[in-house]
């Protein structure tokens, strides 16, 4: 029998159990700054896209070349649509209903009709409007003519020093200037009450012009102009205050 004494490294019950190995490390990326690899130097710590080692600092943009809360992927406003492209109502006041556009034409037209209609009356009394005849007919064609004026200065006096008419106000509307929201004070406010209420005085061919003006905001996108806000750069917004749902 031999008398030798088994090794430690081979008695089975005196093994040491295996000691976990540590991982081994990635190669530093280029431009980290550890290890000075190349592109890299003894700085701070970097990150492997370049910037902090959080990611790109404040002002220095996202990953895509978009600030750090602005501008899409695709280069949109924050807000844009999922094609990236700005809202363009964004910033606005809410658009006027249409219904209350109406509305407020109805009430200033009955405004200027009403009282001119009663002065071309007592002016030219003794005539039988509901006679047909030619002077009837070119009465009524002045009288018209004469409320299309009428209207004209209403409109361009009123637009250029408040931006709404009497009929406006009631409906709590008022029209603005497209690029920044101001009254259409000067040529903005002519332009645009000209453009509705000069036509008119053309005969046959003015009242198609201005039928098609006015339901031109029906199919307007996106701020629902008829061709006089057009003309002039215009849009009609709320004037009621929408407070921001919690």
């Amino acid at each position: 029998m031999s008398t030798d004494q088994p090794r430690d490294d081979e008695d089975p019950f005196q093994k040491r159990p295996n000691e976990p190995q540590e991982p081994s490390q990635p190669p530093p990326y280029p431009g980290s700054g550890a290890g000075g690899g190349p592109g890299g130097g003894s700085g701070g710590p970097g990150g492997p896209y370049g910037g902090g080692p959080y990611g790109p600092g404040p002002g220095q943009g996202g990953p895509y070349g978009g600030g750090p809360y602005g501008g899409g992927p695709y280069g949109g406003g924050p807000y844009g649509d999922q094609y990236g492209a700005a809202d363009p109502l964004a910033g606005m006041p809410p658009l006027a209903n249409r219904f209350r556009r109406l509305i407020a034409r109805i009430i200033d037209g009955l405004i200027v009709s009403i009282p001119v209609s009663l002065v071309f009356w007592l002016a030219t009394w003794g005539h039988r409007p509901w006679e047909w005849n030619d002077t009837n007919q070119s009465r009524q064609t002045g009288l018209s003519i004469i409320i299309a004026l009428v209207y004209f200065l209403y409109e361009g006096l009123m637009l250029t020093t408040r931006g709404q008419t009497l009929g406006k106000m009631a409906m709590s509307i008022r029209v603005a200037m497209l690029d920044n929201g101001a009254i259409p004070e000067g040529r903005p406010g002519w332009t645009r009450a000209a453009v509705y209420s000069l036509p008119q005085v053309i005969p046959c061919c003015g009242f198609v012009f201005w039928l098609v003006n006015v339901l031109w905001c029906t199919w307007d996108q996106p701020y629902h102009q008829c061709i006089h806000d057009k003309a002039a750069k215009t849009v009609v917004v709320s004037t009621v205050e929408h407070r921001a749902r919690p």
